[in-house]
């Protein structure tokens, strides 16, 4: 389990395929203190420890991963958003994000609002329902707030506000027209769909 609070910037510095996509990342961490087999959500994708040293660790990407995430995020000397597992006492700055990534968003628009950034994102019917005005989403795992959405043939559109803060300490500063990102609703959204649907059927 995570928070969303993203706690360190990786970059991917050597890429293995293996039948998996075995992906090594620098990192600020001490690694020290990560056990081997724990869990690190990278851009959103909770992904095991399989490797490491002083400054690195090492993951797994299986192609069913693959096929669910954003194009070309596991790419080297790609920059990954890093959030190191949610532990009992730890202060729950975000939401709750689990690091299944529900579907994919492309970006488009980005520009300057003030001294933030605004950004739009798209999003298929499928996505659409479970997202709302003041709820929270996760992008590349980032825990955010939805400023506004329009729903349109297509599905959605959602506006987001990046922070200085925000845009400096993870790689939503750099996000342009046309990129992909990885997803993830609300879960408290998913179990009411789930809820509603089954009320449905009764």
């Amino acid at each position: 389990m995570f928070t969303g609070i993203v706690s360190d910037i990786g970059m991917i510095s050597s890429l293995d395929q293996r039948g998996d996509l075995h992906m090594q990342i620098q990192c600020g961490y001490d690694m020290a203190s990560v056990d081997m087999g724990a869990s690190i959500a990278c851009s959103g994708v909770c992904l095991t420890v399989v490797d490491k040293g002083p400054d690195w660790f090492a993951v797994d990407v299986s192609g069913e991963t693959l096929s669910c995430t954003a194009q070309g995020l596991f790419a080297a000397g790609g920059r990954l958003n890093l959030e190191r597992a949610l532990k009992v006492g730890d202060e729950l700055g975000g939401h709750i994000v689990t690091g299944h990534v529900d579907g994919v968003g492309e970006v488009v628009s980005s520009k300057i609002a003030g001294d933030s950034r605004e950004i739009i994102i798209r999003v298929s019917k499928d996505l659409a329902p479970f997202i709302a005005a003041k709820g929270s989403i996760t992008v590349d795992g980032v825990s955010l707030t939805v400023n506004a959405i329009t729903d349109d043939e297509e599905g959605a559109l959602f506006t987001l506000n990046i922070i200085p803060h925000t845009a400096q300490v993870t790689t939503l500063g750099d996000l342009d027209s046309g990129r992909a990102v990885n997803l993830e609703i609300d879960i408290l959204a998913r179990y009411l769909a789930r809820m509603e649907k089954v009320r449905s059927l009764a």
